[in-house]
């Protein structure tokens, strides 16, 4: 069966809430640590979702136990975040893979659902995932999720317990997921 994302985020303009960047410039690294634990929420024990990070929490990404990054978001969404490339080679340094697989305002598609199944399948660490406030993250690792077959309501669940509320992308997480 071939089902055709495209879902528009637009209409979810109150869950795309801005978050503040609050950059940690050499800071010690149990600040960087105590930051990212406020910062990475947890959906399950190998999956974390998180506003936009700063290179120093690329660091506390790795003291986390963090073996790959995912970049939901794309360059240029805000000129003064640090853009894919800074991210990308913070992550390396920090002996940490790195994906972009950046989502727009204008929604999802099947490549994305797809290379996101393929990231989450290829590691065997844990995985923090990103974007300007968690959400795009969080619906696509839902999508992905419906994908492979996880029930919906467990999705919403543990996207839940997170703090992100999944209802923009629901119905097609029950479309992908086979009704479940």
């Amino acid at each position: 069966m071939n089902v055709t994302i495209s879902i528009s985020i637009l209409s979810a303009a109150s869950i795309l809430t801005a978050c503040a960047q609050d950059p940690v410039q050499d800071a010690p690294i149990e600040a960087i640590e105590e930051k990212a634990k406020s910062m990475f929420r947890s959906i399950n024990e190998k999956v974390s979702v998180s506003p936009q990070i700063s290179l120093d929490d690329v660091v506390a990404a790795k003291a986390e136990g963090v073996t790959l990054i995912v970049n939901n978001r794309p360059d240029g969404e805000e000129p003064g975040a640090p853009q894919s490339a800074d991210i990308e080679a913070a992550a390396k340094a920090a002996g940490i893979e790195y994906i972009g697989i950046p989502i727009t305002h204008s929604g999802f598609s099947a490549p994305q659902v797809d290379a996101m199944i393929a990231a989450l399948d290829r590691t065997e660490g844990k995985t923090l995932a990103y974007c300007r406030s968690g959400t795009r993250s969080t619906l696509l690792w839902s999508l992905a999720q419906a994908k492979k077959g996880i029930s919906p309501d467990e999705i919403a669940r543990l996207a839940g317990n997170a703090g992100y509320d999944i209802t923009p992308v629901r119905a097609m997480v029950e479309a992908l997921a086979g009704g479940s």
